[in-house]
């Protein structure tokens, strides 16, 4: 009769939560990236991320690993693929879980490491350690799709956004230009923004807008996709 095996008897891989935290600059899409302390690829630069605690779930150790590395609480977080190749890290058998996380990055105020961090503009990370290459990758584009089905560059923004601060955001994401006439029309036609009411304005002081969370949720409902 074959001995049943306890749960001792299997190999036991490690799993981190590894985190790319996205931010907008007003002109180019950024990522936060932390300079290695220690070994292995002591010096290079990586994804923030670390081992997830026996008594956290991993969503929980992502987002303490955002508060420690950017100070937020409560940002947005999104799973986005789970990294099983072997051989990956040196260090041993170790699967990541990895989520994006889209910030504002005048709230980023830093954490614990706030000294070896730095936001790179997309076109010009350096080389990275372990696959982080490879899961920036998938997150980028993992962003690209889900904007068309979920409000995700407000998250990037200021609460109050001008017209031309939004349509460079969704440019710089999609790696497109966009009519400006055209972009606002299809923004006003869709009433996801409300207009804020500050008062008299000159020619050169542009309108404020919020997002409308509530007109989203009624275009969701209806099965919403944004095209361009």
């Amino acid at each position: 009769m074959e001995k049943k095996k306890k749960l001792s008897d299997y190999p036991r891989p490690s799993v981190t939560t590894d985190c790319v935290i996205f931010g907008f600059d007003g002109t180019k899409l950024k990522v936060l990236l932390v300079e290695r302390g220690v070994e292995p690829f002591k010096g290079t630069w990586a994804l923030p991320g670390g081992f997830l605690r026996m008594d956290e779930s991993a969503e929980q150790g992502a987002l303490r690993e955002l508060q420690e590395e950017t100070g937020l609480e409560g940002a947005y977080i999104k799973q986005f693929h789970t990294f099983t190749t072997p051989g990956r890290d040196p260090r041993g058998r170790v699967i990541t879980i990895a989520y994006y996380a889209l910030v504002r990055i005048q709230e980023v105020v830093g954490g614990d490491d706030a000294a070896s961090a730095e936001w790179f503009a997309l076109d010009d990370v350096p080389a990275l350690a372990f696959d982080h290459d490879q899961i920036l990758r998938v997150a980028s584009r993992e962003l690209r799709r889900q904007i068309h089905f979920e409000p995700v560059g407000f998250e990037l923004l200021p609460k109050q956004f001008t017209i031309k601060e939004l349509q460079a955001l969704y440019e710089a994401i999609l790696d497109v230009k966009f009519d400006r006439r055209n972009f606002y029309k299809k923004m006003q036609h869709l009433e996801l923004l409300t207009q804020v009411d500050t008062g008299p304005t000159t020619r050169n002081q542009p309108f404020l807008f919020e997002f409308n969370a509530t007109k989203y949720d009624e275009l969701k409902h209806k099965g919403f996709r944004l095209e361009f």
